[in-house]
């Protein structure tokens, strides 16, 4: 019981910190975002992307949350898509592609650091992104409910936006705390009771479905819990040790870098009305498609 008083108490620091970080990169962003929407720069961008994205079935404004994502990372690009007018179909599609394409400079260059080339990394991931938006066009059924909307209505003046945005951030505030908090009592929780170890051994037989090294199931955890960016301390330290060749690092970083921080990424998503069975699938089918796919080709 101590402990996990521990990691309720523990996790409040540092949730705190975590959540002013992500606050001021996705106010900003939210607000730059609204106030290019009310403007008209958000129609004048979605123009020229338009024809590219309809191919997806996204309006082309969707491609703002897109690069916001590719770039800073997940939340921004949330933050994006709650400023724009969706459907839950277009945002899902919206969000696999952020999950499969997020933080690229951040996380490309964890991936260099582990054995992984920086560029192939981040191109691999864009191609696969867009791919996989190409897919779920195609397949998914038609979903005409409304996603998540915090934007002002299309006709509103300049004050009657700014009022609505000022209360939209302060529902996304809270909402990010709450998940951020959550996210680090389990991760606190996970430690006090020394879970990752014994867990990764259970986890070790799947490694063979994955095409990947059986003793590199740790390395594959903390990837899925903590992500590549939270976990990349981690990892390193794993080459460092000698438990993991780098050659092998380099066969976990192309399943990584499409199923990773399962735990954060899905929480986070399906607060906001994702399919989380959706999100999961999805990912780990084009984690096996790459890597096994990659294996093939190196045979041939």
């Amino acid at each position: 019981m101590n402990k996990i008083i521990d990691s309720f108490r523990q996790a409040v620091p540092a949730s705190w910190k975590s959540t002013k970080w992500l606050l001021k990169l996705m106010i900003p962003i939210s607000l730059a975002v609204t106030l290019m929407q009310h403007f008209g720069v958000l129609a004048w961008i979605a123009t020229w992307i338009n024809p590219l994205f309809v191919h997806f079935g996204l309006p082309g404004e969707s491609a703002v949350a897109f690069i916001s994502g590719a770039t800073a990372g997940t939340y921004a690009g949330i933050a994006v898509m709650m400023s724009i007018p969706l459907t839950m179909k277009q945002a899902s599609i919206l969000a696999l592609m952020i999950a499969l394409c997020h933080a690229l400079p951040m996380e490309c260059a964890v991936n260099r650091k582990t054995g992984s080339s920086f560029w192939k990394m981040g191109a691999i991931r864009i191609v696969m992104a867009l791919i996989c938006a190409l897919i779920l066009n195609a397949l998914l059924p038609d979903m005409p409910g409304k996603y998540i909307y915090l934007g002002a209505e299309a006709d509103s003046s300049f004050g009657e936006v700014m009022t609505t945005w000022v209360i939209s951030q302060i529902k996304m505030s809270l909402m990010v705390a709450l998940i951020i908090y959550s996210l680090m009592v389990v991760q606190r929780m996970l430690e006090a009771y020394r879970l990752l170890d014994p867990l990764s051994r259970m986890l070790s037989p799947l490694m063979s479905l994955f095409g990947l090294p059986r003793h590199a199931s740790y390395m594959w955890l903390v990837g899925n819990v903590l992500g590549i960016s939270y976990g990349s301390a981690v990892m390193v330290e794993l080459e460092d040790k000698g438990l993991v060749t780098r050659e092998e690092a380099n066969d976990v970083n192309y399943h990584l870098i499409m199923n990773h921080s399962m735990l954060e990424d899905t929480i986070v998503f399906a607060a906001t009305g994702i399919s989380a069975l959706l999100l999961i699938s999805t990912r780990l089918c084009f984690a096996l498609i790459l890597v096994w796919g990659r294996k093939i080709v190196g045979k041939l």
